[in-house]
C-alpha cells in the first residue's frame, strides 16, 4: 500500500490545470521536479476517489472507490455496504474481473474474513467470458494469474471454469508471456488505440504491484515503460497522435476525452485531469515513469520522423496470412503531427488509418485534424475477422457500433486504400470497386480551421492552430455542412484520393507565401486505369504513388522489408528483437524481455 504524502490534494486547482504546462518546458524539468508532481498527482487521483463520495451516501461508487477507500483505510462501513451491493449482481466479465482482483488484493489485510471468503466465493459462481479483443484477454489473464496466486492448491470445483487453481494460472502465464514476446517481436495488434491503451496499462501495473514471481513482475515493469514510451514518442501535448488501430466517433475529434490523455496527465502533467481508472490503476501501483520517458512525451523543439510496425488482428479468413504488418509513419513538429498507416484493412470497424492534428493551447476544444475516409462496410471485412457468418455480420457489428454501417461514418478502414507518406506529405489514394455499399470519399474540414480556400488550380488552402494546410484532391467533389459545423468535402467517384502538403510559419514564411510556394509545385494525377499522382513536395521530394503498386520517392521504392519495429531519435527496435532502446540527449535506457533486463546508460 502506497503511504499518502502529505494532505488532501482535492482542492489543489494546479493539479487539474497545472498539466497545461508549456512542453519545452517540461521537457527542461528536473528530475526532481519530474518525480515530485508526479506523486503529487498519485495522491491527487487517489484523494479523488476516496473522498469524491461521502461516506453516509452508500447509493452511489463502484470497486474503483472502495479500492482509494481501503488505500487510504477510510470509511469501512461504507466499503463493506457498498460490496453488499456490487456482489449480489454481478457482471461485466473481464471488466468485472480487474477491478474486483485489485480490490481483494487492496483489502486482504482490512476486509473482514467474511467478506473476502464471499469475494473468493465468486469466482467459483460467476463464469466471467474471456472476450474477443487482445484486450480484453489481457485484462482476463492478469485477473486470473493473480487471484489464482492469492489462492493456490484450490481444486477445480472451487473455480468457475472446473480447472484447479494450478492449471488456471499455468495457462494465465502462458498467455501472458506469448503475448509480450508477440508484441515485442511483430508489435501490437490493437496499436495506438487512445481508448484502449488503458486496459493494456491497467492489466500491466496490477501485475507489476502485485505478481510474487519476481520475473512476472519484471515483464510487467517493463511492459509499462514499453507501451507508454510507444504512447509518449506519438504525443502532442498528451493528447494520442496518428494512425489508431481503435477509436470510437467522439474521441476521434475530441482526442483530450480518451483514456491515454488522462494517462498523460498523471505521467507527465501536460492534460485536464479526468475521472479514469486507467491513471488511478497506475498510480496505487507503485511504478514512477522513467526521466528518459517524461523528455520523450514533452520535447518537441526539434522536428522528428518516427516509424513503428505493427500487425493486424488475427485474421480467420479472406486472408492469405494470420497478421498482415502495419507500416507507421509519423512526422512530428511543435506546430503538429501528420501520421498514417498504408491503409486496407488493418482492424476491424474502428481503424483511424491517417490524420493531420494540430497543436491547440486548450485541448478540451478538440476539432484539430484534418483527414480522408472510404466509408467502408462489407461483410468481408467482418467475416476477415470475427467468427460470424457472411449474411449476418455486418448487422451483428452494426448492433454494438451503430455507426459502422453509416454512409457518413468518420472511423474505419477501407479494402479500396492506399496510403503513403513522406515528411510533411500525405497521399492517400481509393480504388473503389463499382458496387461497393458506398461509393465514395469524403475530407474532414474541421470548424476550427481559420479558413477554407478554393483556388483555381485545384488546391484547397486552410490554417489549423499555426500549421498550414494544402489538400489537392484527384477527383471532383462538393460540400456538405456538418451538424457540429464542420465541413465535409464529398467526392462521389470510384478513382479518387488526394495530396496533403503541410507547412508552417517557420518552415515556409507567411500564409500567402506558403501558397505561393505550394502553386509553384509541380502535380501530376491521374485516375485511369487506376489513381495515381506525381508530386515534388516543398521539401523537395519527388513523389509517385500508384494505387496497387510500391510508392516511389526520390526514385527509389520505399523499402517496407526493412521497417523497424520503432526507428526515430527517441525509440528504436529491429522486428524480431524483443528489444527496445529509448534515447534523449545522453540518456538511454534498454529493454531486453530475452532476459528481462533494464539498462540505464548516460552516453558521453
Amino acid at each position: 500500500m502506497r503511504k499518502q504524502r502529505s494532505g488532501f490534494y482535492f482542492v489543489v486547482c494546479l493539479l487539474l490545470v497545472g498539466s497545461l504546462q508549456e512542453a519545452a518546458g517540461q521537457a527542461t524539468m528536473s528530475r526532481d521536479d519530474q518525480l515530485e508532481g508526479y506523486r503529487d498527482r498519485v495522491d491527487y487521483v487517489v484523494d479523488h476517489f476516496a473522498y469524491r463520495f461521502d461516506s453516509t451516501d452508500v447509493s452511489r461508487g463502484g470497486y474503483i472507490d472502495i479500492m482509494a477507500k481501503l488505500e487510504r483505510g477510510i470509511h469501512m462501513d461504507w466499503i463493506e455496504s457498498r460490496l453488499d451491493t456490487l456482489m449480489s449482481s454481478v457482471r461485466g466479465d473481464m471488466f468485472w474481473m480487474y477491478p474486483f482482483v485489485q480490490v481483494q488484493y487492496e483489502g486482504r489485510h482490512s476486509l473482514s474474513p467474511e467478506y473476502r471468503q464471499r469475494m473468493r466465493d465468486l469466482w467459483r459462481t460467476y463464469m466471467p467470458y474471456r472476450g474477443d479483443t487482445e484486450n480484453h484477454w489481457a485484462m482476463y489473464y492478469s485477473a486470473l494469474y493473480l487471484v489464482t496466486q492469492m489462492y493456490p492448491d484450490e481444486p477445480g470445483s472451487t473455480w468457475y471454469n472446473g480447472k484447479s487453481s494450478q492449471e488456471n494460472f499455468d495457462e494465465a502465464e502462458d498467455y501472458l508471456k506469448s503475448w509480450i514476446e508477440l508484441t515485442t517481436t511483430i508489435g501490437q495488434g490493437e496499436y495506438d488505440s487512445p481508448g484502449y491503451l488503458n486496459f493494456y496499462v491497467i492489466p500491466m501495473a496490477q501485475l507489476y504491484a502485485y505478481a510474487e514471481d519476481p520475473a512476472m513482475k519484471q515483464r510487467a515493469h517493463m511492459m509499462l515503460d514499453y507501451l507508454l514510451a510507444d504512447f509518449a514518442v506519438e504525443s502532442l501535448n498528451g493528447v494520442h497522435t496518428g494512425a489508431s488501430s481503435r477509436i470510437y466517433p467522439r474521441p476521434l475529434m475530441e482526442r483530450w476525452r480518451e483514456n491515454s490523455s488522462n494517462l498523460a496527465w498523471l505521467l507527465f502533467g501536460n492534460n485536464p485531469f479526468q475521472a479514469r481508472s486507467g491513471a488511478f490503476i497506475l498510480a496505487l501501483s507503485g511504478y514512477e515513469p522513467p526521466e528518459i520517458l517524461h523528455h520523450i512525451a514533452t520535447d518537441r523543439s526539434q522536428p522528428y520522423i518516427h516509424k513503428e510496425l505493427k500487425r493486424t488482428r488475427h485474421r480467420i479468413r479472406n486472408s492469405d496470412v494470420k497478421n498482415h504488418p502495419v507500416y507507421k509513419y509519423t512526422y512530428m513538429r511543435e506546430q503538429y503531427a501528420l501520421g498514417s498507416s498504408q491503409g486496407g484493412l488493418l482492424q476491424p470497424i474502428q481503424q483511424h488509418t491517417w490524420e493531420l492534428q494540430w497543436a491547440i493551447d486548450d485541448p478540451t476544444e478538440g476539432y484539430n485534424m484534418f483527414f480522408t475516409t472510404h466509408p467502408y462496410s462489407d461483410p468481408k471485412e467482418g467475416t476477415m475477422y470475427f467468427a460470424a457468418i457472411w449474411d449476418m455480420v455486418t448487422e451483428l457489428i452494426a448492433r454494438s457500433k451503430t455507426e459502422y454501417d453509416s454512409w457518413d461514418k468518420w472511423t474505419g478502414g477501407s479494402d479500396y486504400e492506399q496510403v503513403m507518406q513522406v515528411e510533411d506529405v500525405v497521399v492517400a489514394l481509393y480504388n473503389i470497386e463499382k458496387g461497393t455499399r458506398f461509393e465514395h470519399i469524403s475530407a474532414f474540414f474541421s470548424r476550427n480551421l481559420k479558413s477554407i480556400e478554393e483556388d483555381p488550380s485545384g488546391w484547397v488552402f486552410a490554417q489549423g492552430g499555426d500549421a498550414y494546410l494544402a489538400y489537392y484532391p484527384i477527383a471532383d467533389y462538393e460540400w456538405m455542412d456538418e451538424e457540429d459545423g464542420s465541413k465535409r468535402m464529398f467526392s462521389p467517384h470510384l478513382k479518387n484520393g488526394g495530396v496533403l502538403q503541410v507547412g508552417t510559419e517557420e518552415q515556409d514564411g507567411s500564409f500567402d507565401t506558403f501558397k505561393a510556394a505550394v502553386l509553384g509545385l509541380a502535380i501530376s494525377t491521374s485516375t485511369d486505369p487506376v489513381p495515381m499522382v506525381e508530386f515534388e513536395t516543398l521539401r523537395g521530394h519527388s513523389i509517385k504513388a500508384t494505387y496497387g503498386a510500391t510508392p516511389i520517392v526520390d526514385d527509389y521504392e520505399v523499402d517496407y522489408d526493412s521497417w523497424p519495429l520503432y526507428g526515430g531519435p527517441f525509440l528504436n527496435a529491429d522486428k524480431g528483437s524483443q528489444e527496445l532502446t529509448m534515447t534523449y540527449g545522453k540518456l538511454q535506457r534498454k529493454l531486453d524481455f530475452k532476459t528481462l533486463t533494464i539498462t540505464d546508460t548516460v552516453i558521453e
